[in-house]
This record gives structure tokens, sequence and C-alpha cells, in this order.
């Protein structure tokens, strides 16, 4: 098979998005029988169909599924080839990826700051556990991920960006803590499975020697603290976003100690990833040592 034309790739992708050979026409300034031959010759190319065709309506196969999930990649490669290698102030979109605590504690701030003085920059921020920003690290759907410690993945190169006390809360309706045995058989709140402070906290547990009973998963810290709050259970969570809950329900908070009582959060992205855009991002952010 011959070398596959960029332009080709970014014509079949753009048929793709606007749904139609005469919307993608408009959209590239082209002529429709331009756009369907380009199509043609990269069936040709490839030896498969890509799209079902029927009254007018374009539906991709199985193939052109694959194809086009290697085309996105393809011709994000390009742009952020020539984004690494211009000299040019940083442009574009910036897909960053971020665990809700990051997003909502640590982020605001220096992506404002950021936007300010990079107005051609245009960021989408996506959060979600820390396993799935690694899938989606791995199939370029974000271009970096902030991610809690430990970072498991291949080819991934990471640098400490923040690091996070964690604190212990617990019903005020509880009798007070003394000890964390007194946790033993309580339901525990914390995220669905794939959270890296679920399984930072796991380990803490067996650690603890806390036996928990149930254990509830839920998807936010607002739903963490409405359950301590009414009494559900005990849940751990950074002090910095401990800090900005405006509530009057009381919790017992307890920091924990010794080797669980931080964690940091680490900027990941693929190795030998450069960009202008990151670049000029790490400068607003702060510099933790790497051990």
């Amino acid at each position: 098979m011959s070398v596959m034309d960029l332009r080709a790739l970014e014509i079949f992708q753009t048929v793709v998005t606007e749904g139609s050979v005469s919307k993608a026409a408009v959209k590239l300034n082209r002529v429709q029988s331009n756009i369907s031959t380009r199509i043609k010759q990269l069936e040709t190319q490839v030896g498969k169909q890509l799209f079902y065709r029927q009254n007018r309506k374009l539906t991709l196969t199985a193939d052109g599924e694959l194809l086009l999930s290697y085309a996105d990649r393809l011709i994000d490669l390009s742009l952020e080839a020539k984004d690494a290698l211009g000299e040019n102030s940083p442009k574009g979109v910036f897909r960053i990826g971020a665990m809700e605590s990051t997003a909502a504690a640590r982020l605001p701030e220096i992506l404002a700051l950021y936007t300010t003085s990079y107005p051609d920059v245009e960021i989408e921020l996506q959060t979600g556990t820390a396993g799935a920003l690694m899938q989606r690290l791995s199939k370029g759907e974000i271009e970096v991920a902030f991610i809690a410690e430990p970072v498991v993945g291949q080819n991934i190169q990471t640098q400490p960006v923040f690091e996070e006390n964690l604190v212990l809360i617990a019903p005020a309706s509880y009798p007070k803590i003394t000890g964390f045995d007194a946790l033993d058989g309580k339901t525990l709140i914390a995220f669905e499975q794939g959270c890296a402070y679920r399984s930072y906290l796991e380990g803490w547990l067996k650690d603890a020697n806390v036996a928990p009973g149930n254990v509830l998963s839920v998807s936010s810290y607002l739903a963490i603290f409405a359950c301590v709050a009414a009494g559900t259970g005990f849940a751990v969570v950074p002090q910095t976003i401990l800090n900005m809950i405006n509530s009057t329900a009381e919790f017992q908070k307890i920091p924990l100690a010794d080797d669980f009582a931080k964690i940091r959060t680490m900027l990941a992205h693929g190795a030998g990833y450069s960009s202008a855009k990151l670049n000029s991002f790490k400068k607003f952010l702060p510099k933790l040592p790497s051990t």
C-alpha cells in the first residue's frame, strides 16, 4: 500500500464530521465531485469500503471507523509537529484532562492566567477518573492529563505539579473518632473504581487495619460531602476540596498521617510529546521535586 496522503485523510475526516459530501465541499471550499473522487481514491488505496451509501446518506463502515481513528491521530500529530517547530505564539485547541479535584481546586486560576496570556489557545478541559484519563491520553483524545500518582502506562512522561494533603471526614453524628478502628463496619464513600484516590484510600485502609462495611460509589465530591453530612459513612478527600465547600454541615476532620498524609498530582503526556501550547502552559505550573 502506498503512503496515504494527509490531505485525503483530512477530506475523509471532514466528510465524517459534516455528515455529507455536499457539506464537506462547502466546508473545504471545493466542488462536490472533487470530494467524491478523493474518497473513492482513498477507498481504492486502502482496498476497503469506508462508507455505506443509501439515499445520499453516508454511514461509516467498520473499516471506515478504524481508518477514522488513525486519521484523527495522524492529523493531530501533524498539527502538533507544526506547533512544536513553529516560532509563533501558541494557538489552536489544547485538550487537557484532569481529575475533578484538580479541575476544581487547582486549575481555575492557572487556566485564567494562561488564556489571558495566550488568547489564541482554546482550552478544552475534560474531567474523569485516573483510569479514564489514561485511556483518553493513550488514544490521543487529550494532550495532557493531571493524574494522581502512581501513573501507570507505557510511553508516558510525568512531572509532579501539586501535592495534596488528605483528610478523613466522618459524620458529626459518629462518636468522636480517637482511633481508626472506630470505622470498622462503617460505610465507605468513594469514587468509582479507576479513581487514583480510591486506590490510595484502599491502601490506607489496609495499612490502618480498617475493614469498612459497605462501599458507596459516587461520581462527585458534592455527593461525597452530602452523604457524609447525612451520616451515611466516611470518606477521604483532599484538603483543597474541603477548603472550597460552602456548607453549614459539620464533619469530623482527621488529617491522615505518615505515608498516606500526602499524594502528588502529576502532569502526564506522551513520551517525547512537545508543543508550543504545552511548553507555554508549563510556565504557569508549580515545580515540585521529582522525588
